[in-house]
């Protein structure tokens, strides 16, 4: 049934400042093709099955355009969503900062005390031009109880491994807790 939802669908949306390669990392995943040329963004959705523990979800991919502290966070990227992959340039001090701004955003919208999301370090080929430090991205990502890494879409660097790690973060959230330890104790 061409379009049909299963209840394995994943709703992934790709947030973050504009031109740290939020659409190259989805075009990388989604097609393998790095584009040389850059076009903002406006809303682009695609779609691709990722395995999960011998599962298959089939997840959208939801590319919005750039963010920066005064743009309006759209509901639609709070409601019926179920990750977030934050993305900032290793090479962008501002757009590593925009990070917990867009995250605080979510939560508003959300009013959760947390989300299943995983925060990017894009451009890592960029090692000359850095201005965020791997351990920075590490520790914002433990502030706010997500997932990190640094990818290259331009050298398929880590890229399938973005999207599987927010997958995981997603999961985990829907996991049942686990049973209770049992003592040993029966009383009958």
């Amino acid at each position: 049934m061409p379009g049909a939802v299963t209840l394995n669908t994943r709703k992934i949306v790709i947030l973050g400042s504009r031109s740290v390669g939020k659409s190259s990392l989805v075009k990388q995943f989604v097609d393998n093709h790095f584009a040389e040329s850059y076009y903002p963004t406006i809303e682009t959705s695609a779609t691709k099955t990722i395995r999960y523990q011998g599962v298959d979800y089939p997840c959208e991919l939801i590319d919005t355009a750039g963010q920066d502290e005064f743009s309006q966070l759209n509901s639609q990227y709070a409601i019926g969503i179920h990750g977030y992959v934050l993305v900032y340039s290793i090479a962008s001090r501002k757009s590593f900062e925009m990070i917990q701004i867009v995250y605080d955003k979510i939560l508003n919208y959300t009013g959760l005390p947390s989300v299943p999301a995983i925060i990017v370090g894009s451009k890592s080929d960029l090692r000359t031009s850095r201005r965020v430090d791997a351990q920075e991205g590490q520790q914002l990502a433990r502030e706010n109880q997500a997932a990190w890494i640094e990818a290259s879409a331009l050298q398929n660097q880590n890229v399938a491994r973005v999207f599987e790690l927010c997958l995981e973060e997603i999961e985990k959230t829907n996991a049942p807790p686990p049973p209770p330890k049992s003592s040993g104790c029966l009383v009958m």
